[in-house]
C-alpha cells in the first residue's frame, strides 16, 4: 500500500507543480520531465497497437480485399470535390503532426483534405522479387516482415516511423545507396488516383512521364495509392568494420574508395570533428563469430553514435556482427542523436536498463506537442537541413559547415529546451545527400577524382592549403552523418547536371548556432546558394529560404510543369514549391 500511496502524492506534486509554473513553461524548460511521464509510455501503446494490427491485417490477408474499396472511396472524394466546383486545391487529410517532417503544413486547413487511410503491406511476391504496399506503410512494418521470411528491400532508410509515400514523394537514403541509389530508385511502379478521379499505374515502361515526376513531387501529381518495390534476399547478420580515420583529405579520399567498391553492401561515416571520422564498411553474411556477435538494438546498448565513437577515442579498428533488422535501425532508439538533447541522461547505463525498451519517443507526438513557443524557438536556434551535393564536393560542402554556418551540436548535458523542441523530427538531422542508378545491379567504378577536388566557389580553401581559422564562436555541427550514394541521369526534378551517373554524397549534420544574433534566414540562403552552385539539391522536408526562381534553379521543372498542364493539376493541387517554402509551414 505505501508504494501506492507514494506514487500518488508524487503524482499530485508533479500536477501542483504543473499548476503553478504552467504547462507551457514545464512543456519548454523541463521538456524531457514531459517527455518521459507521458509521451514515452504513449509512443509504446502506439507502436504495439500498429505493430498488432499489421500482424493481424496480414495473416488474414485482408489488405487486398480492402485495398480496392478504399481507393474507390479516394477516387469518390476527388469526384465530389469536381461537382462541388473544385474551389480550392486538394490535398491529402493525414494530419501535419504524424508527418516525418520539421514543420506542419498550412495548407491543411485551407484546402480540401482527401482521406487516405491506407497503411498495409499487399503482397510479397517473392519469385518475381517485388513487395506492393500502401503508402502509409512504414519502414519498421517492413523490416518486421520482410526479415522475417528471409527477404529485404535494397534500400531501406533507418528511421520506424518513415512511410513507403513520404520515401517516395519526397526521398530516401541508406547506406546501401551506394549499390541501389535513392528510395526512387528501387520502385518499379506507382498506382496513383489523379486530379480527375481516375485511376492509373505507372512504370519505367507504362506512363513513364509520370512514373519519373512523381518523385520529389510532394504530392502535386496525384495522391499516391500504392508502389511496387524490389527485394532481395536478406542475411542474419552485418559484418561490419570500423575504422577511425584522421585528416579531412584521407577521409575524403577513404569515403570515395569504399562507395566505389561494389563488394560493399553498406558504406556509412560519422565525421566526430573536421579531422576525425569513422568509417563503416558492411557485408551481409549468414554467419557470426559469436565472440563479436554485438545485438546494438537491444533496449539497454549503447546508443549506436556513441558506441562508434568509442573506435575513434581507442584509434582501433574494429569487427562486428550485427543482427541485420538492428543494423537497419541502429539510429531509431536515439533519433539519431537528437535525443540527448530531448533527455540528456538517456544513454546512461541505469536509464537504458530500466527505461530504454521504452525509447524512442514518437516523432510525431513530439511534434504534436511542440507548441507555437517551443517552434519559435526551434527556429531561431536550431538549424536543421537536407541537400544533396556531388562526392568531389565533400571538402568544400564541410568547410562551408565549419566556417559559414556555425553552428554546434547540442549538448548531452543541455536542459534540452532548443533540440527539444523537435527532438529529431528529421530523418538524420541537416544531411547534404547523395543519390545512385535505379537498377539493383551493380554499377562499374564511377570516377571520382579523389585528388582534383573542384575549387570552392566561396570562402573555402583548395586542397592541400591550409584551412580557414573558425571564428572563435564557432563549435561546428558535429557528429556528422556521411552517406554516399549515386544519382541516375534520368528524367525528373533531380538528376545530375551531365548525361551520366554521378556518385553524391550525404552530409548530415544539425546544431545550434553559438552567434548571439543568429539570424536563420540569411545563413540558410548563404547554404542554399553554396548548394546550387556546386548542382546539389535541398531537402524539402526542412525549411526552404529559396524564393521560387531559385528554386527551380535548383530542380528541373521541365518534365513536373509539362505534366501538371497535360493532367489537370494546376487547378487541382498547389506547385511543390508552395507546399515546402517556409511560408507555407509553421
Amino acid at each position: 500500500m505505501e508504494p501506492a500511496v507514494s506514487l500518488a502524492v508524487c503524482a499530485l506534486l508533479f500536477l501542483l507543480w504543473i499548476r503553478v509554473k504552467g504547462l507551457e513553461f514545464v512543456i519548454i524548460h523541463q521538456r524531457w520531465v514531459f517527455v518521459c511521464l507521458f509521451l514515452l509510455p504513449l509512443s509504446l501503446i502506439f507502436d504495439i497497437y500498429y505493430y498488432v494490427r499489421a500482424w493481424v491485417v496480414f495473416k488474414l490477408n485482408s489488405a487486398p480485399r480492402l485495398h480496392e474499396q478504399r481507393v474507390r472511396n479516394i477516387q469518390k472524394q476527388v469526384r465530389e470535390w469536381k461537382e462541388q466546383g473544385s474551389k480550392t486545391f486538394m490535398c491529402t487529410g493525414r494530419p501535419g503532426w504524424l508527418t516525418v517532417s520539421l514543420r506542419v503544413g498550412k495548407y491543411k486547413k485551407t484546402h480540401k483534405n482527401i482521406m487516405i487511410n491506407l497503411m498495409d503491406i499487399l503482397e510479397v511476391d517473392t519469385k518475381k522479387e517485388i513487395v506492393r504496399v500502401e503508402p502509409l506503410v512504414t519502414m519498421g512494418q517492413v523490416t518486421a516482415l520482410l526479415n522475417s521470411i528471409g527477404w529485404t528491400l535494397p534500400v531501406l532508410p533507418e528511421l520506424d516511423d518513415l512511410t513507403v509515400g513520404g520515401l517516395i514523394m519526397g526521398t530516401g537514403i541508406e547506406s546501401s545507396s551506394h549499390k541501389y541509389g535513392l528510395f526512387q530508385h528501387i520502385c518499379t511502379a506507382y498506382e496513383l488516383v489523379l486530379a480527375d478521379g481516375s485511376f492509373v499505374r505507372c512504370t519505367p515502361s507504362e506512363n513513364s512521364d509520370l512514373f519519373y515526376a512523381v518523385p520529389w513531387s510532394c504530392g502535386t501529381l496525384g495522391f499516391l495509392v500504392a508502389a511496387e518495390i524490389r527485394i532481395i534476399p536478406a542475411k542474419k547478420y552485418v559484418k561490419l568494420r570500423f575504422e577511425p580515420v584522421r585528416g579531412l583529405e584521407a577521409i575524403c579520399d577513404k569515403f570515395a574508395l569504399e562507395a566505389q567498391r561494389p563488394e560493399n553492401d553498406f558504406v556509412e561515416g560519422l565525421l566526430y570533428s573536421l579531422e576525425e571520422a569513422v568509417i563503416m564498411t558492411g557485408l551481409m553474411t549468414d554467419k557470426a563469430e559469436p565472440s563479436k556477435l554485438n545485438s546494438i538494438g537491444n533496449y539497454y546498448k549503447p546508443w549506436f553514435f556513441k558506441h562508434v565513437e568509442n573506435y575513434l577515442k581507442t584509434n582501433q579498428e574494429g569487427l562486428e556482427y550485427i543482427p541485420l533488422r538492428h543494423y537497419y535501425h541502429r539510429h531509431t532508439r536515439s533519433i539519431f542523436w537528437e535525443l540527448q538533447d530531448i533527455i540528456p541522461f538517456g544513454n546512461n547505463p541505469v536509464f537504458r536498463y530500466f527505461f530504454g525498451w521504452m525509447v524512442p519517443p514518437k516523432i510525431s507526438l513530439l511534434k504534436l506537442t511542440q507548441g507555437e513557443t517551443l517552434r519559435k524557438l526551434y527556429e531561431q536556434h536550431h538549424v536543421v537541413q537536407d541537400m544533396l551535393v556531388p562526392m568531389k564536393c565533400l571538402q568544400q560542402a564541410l568547410h562551408t559547415f565549419q566556417n559559414d554556418i556555425h553552428v554546434s551540436q547540442g549538448q548531452a548535458g543541455s536542459s534540452g529546451v532548443v533540440g527539444g523542441a523537435l527532438g529529431g523530427g528529421l530523418a538524420g538531422g541537416l544531411r547534404l545527400r547523395a543519390a545512385r542508378r535505379g537498377s539493383l545491379e551493380t554499377l562499374p567504378s564511377l570516377p571520382v577524382a579523389r585528388k582534383e577536388w573542384a575549387e570552392p566557389p566561396m570562402s573555402l580553401s583548395p586542397v592541400g592549403e591550409k584551412a580557414p581559422t573558425p571564428p572563435p564562436w564557432s563549435t561546428q555541427v558535429y557528429p556528422i552523418w556521411l552517406c554516399p550514394f549515386i544519382l541516375p541521369s534520368q528524367p525528373g526534378l533531380v538528376h545530375p547536371k551531365g548525361d551520366e551517373t554521378e556518385l553524391y554524397i550525404d552530409i548530415g549534420a544539425y546544431g545550434e548556432p553559438r552567434v548571439k544574433h543568429f539570424e536563420a534566414r540569411s545563413c540558410m540562403r548563404q547554404l542554399e546558394k553554396f548548394v546550387r552552385s556546386v548542382h546539389g539539391f535541398q531537402m524539402l522536408y526542412a525549411d526552404c529560404y529559396m524564393n521560387r526562381e531559385e528554386f527551380w534553379e535548383m530542380f528541373d521543372g521541365s518534365l513536373y510543369h509539362k505534366l501538371r498542364k497535360q493532367l489537370g493539376c494546376e487547378d487541382a493541387f498547389p506547385e511543390v514549391y508552395d507546399k515546402i517554402c517556409k511560408a507555407a509551414r509553421h
